[in-house]
Order: structure tokens, then sequence, then C-alpha cells
């Protein structure tokens, strides 16, 4: 990044013909509502076309580089009939050769015209840095290789409130362009002319925006029709010219745009009318911006300015409002300095030693200060580190305390939720005991129980509904019984049932 641009905080681009201004900064582009004078800003505007002249201009090569100037002017004037006894800007950019001789495009304006058009800017601004002409503005299209340049000839047509113009770049050089009367200000006069009655400038602009060709309002449709195919007229005769003058087979692409939006089915329109591709002349240019459009000129001029700041010889500047040089570089303040240098000189030596002693003097002074000032923050700190050291030890005795109690209350909660969890009620065992035994007919007699023991007198009619009972309950409570047992089984004699004492042990 060069110096100049590295001392630039953000890119103003400023409209002067509609007061509409933005600022770039960080890839940022946010509108600005008013001007204000700041030299780390870098100032950007246009030149419509139809303020100025434009004309080409062949040179013999054989023309040295400090008369080129000189001769490029002469032949303006006579080619343009200029007055000599006024004065105009001429600046000029090369194109394609032709031949044996340099061409140049030259773009006139008479400075006075510029002093006019951008009184009211210079009055908050103070400077601009760099005026556009209007048909160079789409430059960095190619150079940030938007479009390309090896895709031939394109053809720029644009309608701001003051101007719409037609611009023609070749191979991504420019190559002419020519202004028609058919501004959106005398679009909507056009209009109203038309309709036979004066609508609403906003009502109008509305549907050039939302609807525009394919408007639902026959009759705003038909003269809409109507206008359109008259501008088209004409700028089919400047595409016939150019063609023609120029020696070029076709037109590649054609792109249509406005400082207010893409106007609905103009560009299918043109392409019907004119044969030629057509698109609407709006672009990416990977900016944050959170606005629905953004006049495409804003946007154009800010990249024109970034490029402009790297290479100064890449396009034509018009501004007469340069900034004023930094001061050691303005006359005035050359000869300040030398005085200022020249007294200087001559106090230097004497001034040096005395100096030096004020200089201690002034250092003993700020140490002795700094050091009683630090001296009572450290006092102040050591007394609240003190009054801390307190409270911790407050505290670590309580949490003793706390410890004791918790340690206790774990212990209680333990044995709680072990009794909760993990005893065994004997009820909860008489209840499914009894259960199981009354499902294998087996029939209880007498129950006894000591703490965990368990002593059941079992009668049944079969033998086997006994045991299958023992096997039933060891299989089905062996994670609660250590111990299960039956000694004998036994039948009396001229008794009908069996019995047996069933001993059981819990876990």
């Amino acid at each position: 990044m060069s110096a100049k641009k590295s001392k630039i905080s953000t890119i103003v681009s400023i409209n002067a013909y509609s007061d509409v201004f933005y600022g770039l900064r960080d890839q940022s582009f946010k509108p600005i509502k008013k001007l204000s004078f700041n030299n780390s800003n870098y100032l950007v505007s246009y030149l419509s076309n139809k303020d100025m002249i434009t004309t080409t201009v062949e040179v013999s090569r054989s023309i040295e580089s400090e008369d080129l100037h000189d001769m490029i002017e002469t032949q303006v004037y006579e080619d343009l009939g200029l007055d000599q006894a006024n004065e105009y800007m001429i600046e000029t950019i090369e194109g394609e050769s032709s031949g044996d001789n340099r061409v140049f495009h030259a773009f006139v304006v008479e400075p006075e015209k510029i002093r006019n058009i951008y009184a009211e800017t210079i009055e908050e601004t103070k400077y601009i840095d760099l005026i556009l002409p209007a048909p160079l503005i789409y430059k960095p299209l190619y150079t940030r290789e938007i479009l390309h340049k090896e895709d031939g000839v394109h053809c720029f047509i644009y309608f701001t409130l003051r101007d719409a113009f037609v611009t023609f770049y070749k191979n991504g050089e420019y190559l002419y362009s020519k202004s028609i009367e058919y501004s959106l200000n005398h679009i909507y006069e056009k209009f109203c002319e038309y309709i036979g009655e004066q609508v609403d400038e906003k009502e109008f602009y509305k549907i050039l925006e939302t609807e525009g060709l394919k408007t639902h309002h026959a009759e705003y449709q038909q003269n809409l029709m109507r206008l359109f195919g008259e501008i088209f007229i004409t700028i089919n005769d400047i595409v016939i010219y150019v063609k023609r003058a120029h020696d070029l087979p076709s037109i590649d692409q054609m792109y249509i745009g406005t400082s207010r939006g893409p106007i609905l089915g103009l560009d299918e329109y043109s392409e019907n009318y004119l044969g030629l591709k057509s698109s609407e002349l709006n672009f990416n240019y990977e900016l944050e911006n959170e606005e629905w459009y953004v006049d495409q000129f804003q946007y154009l001029m800010a990249l024109s300015a970034i490029y402009y700041m790297e290479d100064d010889a890449s396009t034509v500047n018009l501004t007469l409002f340069r900034r004023p040089p930094v001061f050691y570089k303005r006359t005035s303040g050359q000869f300040i300095i030398s005085i200022v240098s020249a007294i200087m000189l001559g106090i230097s030596y004497p001034l040096y030693f005395l100096l030096g002693s004020y200089a201690n003097d002034t250092q003993n002074f700020i140490l002795q200060k700094e050091e009683n000032e630090l001296t009572t923050i450290a006092n102040k700190y050591k007394a609240i580190l003190s009054q801390k050291q307190e409270v911790i030890n407050g505290l670590d005795e309580e949490i003793k305390k706390l410890s004791i109690i918790q340690s206790g209350k774990e212990k209680t909660i333990t044995s709680i939720y072990d009794k909760k969890v993990h005893y065994n009620l004997k009820s909860e065992l008489y209840y499914n005991f009894s259960k199981d035994i009354t499902n294998f007919k087996v029939h209880i007699n007498e129950v006894e129980s000591d703490n965990d023991n368990f002593t059941f007198s079992l009668l049944s009619e079969d033998e086997k509904e006994i045991t299958g009972l023992i096997k039933f309950i060891s299989e089905k409570y062996f994670n609660k019984i250590s111990l299960i047992n039956i000694d004998t089984i036994s039948k009396e004699d001229n008794a009908s049932l069996y019995s047996g004492v069933l001993k059981v042990n819990l876990k």
C-alpha cells in the first residue's frame, strides 16, 4: 500500500448532483448524512457526461513527450472550434493506437462549470481529491475483474436524474461515450405529457422500481413502452454509428441501469429491440451494505479512488480543489521553519546546559512525588491485606466447625439410606411367602420369627407341593436368603396331610 493510501481512513464518494454521500471503510459501505472537513478522508466525485465535451485526437508518434500536451490542446481547440479567449481544462487518456498515430481521448470542461457544480461541497470539505469523467467510471469493473477484458465490446447505458449517457468499452478500455436527452427527470416529464396529467413524482419512480415496463396499469404501461421506444431509437442510432466509426463487428453485451435502481423488464426490452444481449447494470462489489439498492456510481467512484491512489496515471482527474500541502511543503511553512531553525541554532549551546539542569531537577521532583504516592498506596493495601487475613482466619475456624457438623450429618444420612434402601421388611417377606405358599396349595399351620430367622410349619396333601415350594423359594429369593432348610417331611398314621418345618435365614 502506498504512503498516501496508508494515511487514509475512509474513502468518501460524493454525488454532487443529488447530494448523496457514502463512506467506504474496512469493506463497509454506508451512507453519510453530512459532509465535513477531515484530512484523513479521501474524497472522490464524478462529472456528468453532459457537463463536458469528449473527443478523440490522433497525434503522430514522432511528437516529443514535452510537446505532446500542447499539440493535443491545439488540435482539440481546432477540432471543437473552441474560443481561444476562454479557459478550458483538457485532460486526456491514451486509447488504442491507429497505425502510425497515437490516439488520445480528450475530456474538455470549463473550470467555471466545475466550480459551480461543487461550490456547496467545497464549503464543507475544503478539497476533493479526485473528480472522474463519468465515462471512465466503469474502469474498476475490469481492474477488479467483475467483467473480463477478453469479453469484447461492452455498452453501458445509465440513467441518472440529470443525465443519461451511453458508453462503450473495448477489451476493458474506454472507447466512446455520448449523452442522450432522456435523463430520469426528462423521462418523468415526458411521461406526464403523454398521460396528459401531472403524475405524482414519487408514485412514478415507485412504479419504475417495483413494476417497471411490466406494470399492471394498462395506460401507464402503454405510455412507458412508447417512451422507451423513443429512447431506444436514439440508442440504436448511437450503436450503429459506433460500430461503423470504430469498425466493430458487433456489440457483445449491453448493461442497463439507473441511479434509482433497476427498471423491471428494461433489459428484456433492450434485448428484443436492439437484438443485443442485455443485462441489468447492477454488480456485486463484495462490500457490506444493508440498503436494497445503492447507486452503482457510488460503488464505482469508491473503487476508482482505490486504484487512483495506487496509480494516479490510470485515469483522468478533473479536480480543481487539491488538498493543501502539508505545512513543511508550503512556502510560508518553509520560511517559518528556516527562521525558527536559525534562532534555535544560535541559542542551542547555552540552552543545552540550562535545560539539562532543569531536566534533572524536574526528573527528581517527579520521582520523589511518585515515591510518596506509591508509599501511600502500599500502606493502604497492607492495611487491607491485614484485615482480609483476619477474616480468612475466622472463616477457617468456622469451616472446621461446619466440617464436624457435616461429617456427623453424612453418617446419619448414610445410616438412614442403608436402612431405607437395604433393609428387608419382615411384613413384605411374610406377604410374599404367604402368596407363594398359597400358589403351591400348601397351608401354614404356624409361623415363628427371631430377628432375621423364620420358621414356617407347613401342611399339604401332596409331598411334592412342599418340595416344589422350597425349590421355588430358593430360586426366587436367592439374593435375600442365606439359608433355607426343611429337616423332614412326614405323614402320621391315619393322617391325610404331610407336615414339615421350613426354616429360613435372611442375609
